[in-house]
């Protein structure tokens, strides 16, 4: 290399690390920003962590028992917590109705006047259990449980009286339940909420704080002073995306060390240097909507819409919380343009399940290929604007 070629590269990098410096010193500048970065990364994981459960817990239960016999208690005595708490009992069916048309329960179980005797009798006895699915996930959840607890109750029922009888029910046929549960043994919903809830937060970060320190250059007219620098349009762009993925990684670590594993005590089973990575090459890439934002919008305000604008049909896309086999075929296609479904893929796997890049390259590379073509978009169009 020529001694012209060295001081050129010498000159460029020089740039650079002082375009960097100015980018960390105006975010440290911006007090408000930086309360919500330190928020997003530890109040919001931990609410989302502690505060939201995919689970059917202690489900308000009102009963209308018009047999009040032994067998009738013997089965409410089986709807207890942690699914379902009896809040009390109606008087007449109306009542019932009027319960669950004011929220004050969830579920309704109406035993009928002739229940112990139809079990007597060896006769079907009904029930029935009325449920408010104004919450399809909880109300899909409950009726589920509530049929499971019943035909449990059935099922003895039925047993005992083939040992009255003389049969004998341990030769008939039996299903041996040997299931295993991996990657999240006890089902703890924190586990799931709070790496989700990281993932979303670095995705809504990525777009809006480059977007973000863009647009403060136009609103304090000073782009036009960069522009008129001995700089180019990556070395203006860049520190920007450099120093807020900074920030993001800085939030990122604090979060899986305070939050996820300290206070969660999520086991982290794959290699952090690697998901640091990943998130970095997402991070990266998932800028160039941010820079592609800051072209369009004038001020702050404005990059703020068009960020939740571009940032929930990602959300959505994603997976992460509706199975991409549960969408229609048409949004199936579509998912595979979001950067977040590759990043979801990836984050858990590592996380969670311990995989390394034997098994997730082809996530990452579709990730790194999708957003090279977006950060290529952003990067065109900022040159663009000031053609």
């Amino acid at each position: 290399m020529s001694s012209t070629s060295s001081v050129d590269l010498l000159n460029w990098l020089r740039r650079l690390h002082v375009m960097t410096v100015k980018e960390f010193l105006q975010l440290l500048r911006d007090a408000v920003l930086l309360i919500f970065i330190a928020y997003a990364f530890t109040a919001d994981i931990y609410l989302a962590g502690a505060g939201v459960s995919l689970q059917l817990r202690e489900a308000a239960l009102v009963i209308l028992d018009h047999d009040k016999s032994a067998s009738s208690r013997e089965l409410l005595s089986r709807f207890m917590p942690p699914n379902f708490r009896i809040t009390g009992e109606a008087s007449h069916p109306r009542h019932a109705m009027d319960l669950l048309d004011q929220g004050d329960a969830m579920a309704v179980i109406d035993i009928g006047p002739a229940f112990e005797k139809s079990l007597i009798s060896q006769e079907p006895a009904t029930v029935q259990i009325q449920i408010d699915t104004t919450n399809s996930v909880l109300g899909f959840l409950a009726s589920s449980y509530a049929q499971q607890i019943t035909g449990k109750y059935g099922l003895e029922i039925a047993l005992k009286k083939l040992g009255a009888a003389g049969g004998n029910a341990a030769t008939g046929p039996v299903i041996l339940d040997d299931h295993r549960v991996w990657f999240n043994p006890n089902q703890n919903d924190a586990w799931f909420m709070s790496i989700s809830e990281l993932l979303t937060i670095i995705t809504l970060f990525s777009v809006l704080l480059p977007g973000a320190a863009m647009v403060r250059e136009k609103e304090r007219g000073t782009v036009e002073q960069l522009l008129v620098a001995p700089l180019s349009a990556f070395q203006i762009m860049f520190p920007k995306v450099l120093a807020m993925t900074t920030v993001i990684l800085i939030g990122c670590a604090i979060s899986l060390s305070v939050v996820i594993a300290g206070i969660f005590h999520v086991p982290i089973k794959g290699s952090l240097t690697l998901f640091f990575a990943v998130t970095a090459l997402y991070v990266f890439t998932t800028a160039g909507l941010g820079l592609f934002i800051s072209t369009i919008a004038r001020n702050l305000a404005q990059v703020g819409m068009m960020t939740v604008l571009v940032f929930t049909p990602m959300l959505f896309l994603s997976g992460a919380w509706t199975p991409p086999e549960a969408m229609p075929a048409w949004m199936r296609t579509v998912m595979y343009a979001s950067p977040l479904h590759y990043y979801i893929d990836t984050g858990f796997g590592i996380l969670l399940k311990g995989a390394g890049m034997d098994i997730l390259w082809d996530e990452v590379l579709e990730m790194a290929l999708l957003g090279s073509v977006i950060f290529g978009l952003g990067m065109w169009r900022f040159r663009k604007q000031f053609e």
